[in-house]
């Protein structure tokens, strides 16, 4: 075999391999690329839009769809959903697992009359507890998304229904009164969720701590307006909601108690 020939069969050969180590996707068969070094990815990857022509499934408006968002099926709970509804803080849980409250908890009661009417009766407790940070945080969170219509001190005297604030067709809740001093705080908590009348939802705008801080803050406004007591070291208006102090002298007495006994038992 001359020179010449060896020449011609490297490069046949240099031909066939780029031929067929470069192979499109289709049918049964992902397609191929000469030495990807891993740069791209033959999976696709959830809410991540990025085509490449090689190693993808189907066309570019194809993937466009499948990499969409998803709606959940239902019950799906969504990482650190759970919201702290055990502790004193968003980042403290009893068993001492660290996360963030998302506002992503499951809300098991629809939009309607019946269902509001049972999420009065059934949801009775704030799962937070009562404390000066949490105050504040409500106290903020009401100021901007509920003081404009039902006043800075809950009586319905918002900037929108009097001064030049201009009119509002409905008059706002009055929190003062003693129907909603007395009401459950399902009663308030569906109501953020859907809102009410008029009054639009702000589960799109306030997480789940959030919208129990926000609760907190009204009840706090009502015990003044009472001239009673609501805040991390006590609690008269009502026996529902726990202020963070008692909670821990509990938890300490609880403690105590546990420690007597096994020095009864030694």
């Amino acid at each position: 075999m001359t020179h010449k020939g060896n020449i011609l069969y490297v490069l046949l050969g240099t031909c066939l391999t780029m031929m067929f180590s470069c192979q499109q996707p289709g049918g049964n068969t992902t397609g191929s690329e000469y030495m990807p070094d891993m740069a791209h990815s033959v999976a696709y990857e959830a809410n991540t839009y990025g085509y490449y022509y090689n190693n993808r499934w189907g066309t570019e408006d194809e993937l466009h769809k499948m990499v969409q968002p998803r709606k959940p099926i239902n019950g799906s709970i969504a990482r650190g959903a759970t919201g702290g509804s055990v502790g004193f803080t968003s980042s403290m849980s009893q068993q001492g697992i660290s996360y963030q409250a998302n506002g992503a908890k499951p809300y098991y009661y629809a939009d309607t009359e019946d269902e509001r009417i049972r999420a009065t009766n059934e949801i009775i407790n704030n799962p937070y507890p009562i404390t000066e940070a949490g105050l504040a945080k409500g106290k903020n969170l009401y100021n901007i998304y509920c003081g404009i219509c039902h006043g800075e001190k809950g009586d319905g005297g918002g900037y929108l229904v009097r001064d030049n604030g201009g009119k509002y067709p409905v008059q706002p809740a009055n929190f003062m009164t003693d129907e909603f001093v007395a009401a459950s705080n399902g009663r308030f908590y569906h109501g953020i969720i859907y809102g009410r009348n008029l009054m639009s939802g702000y589960s799109d705008k306030l997480s789940y701590e959030e919208r129990w801080q926000v609760i907190h803050y009204i009840r706090s406004l009502q015990a003044e307006s009472k001239k009673l007591v609501y805040s991390e070291k006590a609690n008269t208006l009502n026996s529902i909601d726990k202020p963070a102090s008692l909670i821990k002298l509990e938890a300490a007495a609880t403690v105590s108690v546990d420690t007597t006994k096994v020095e009864t038992i030694n």
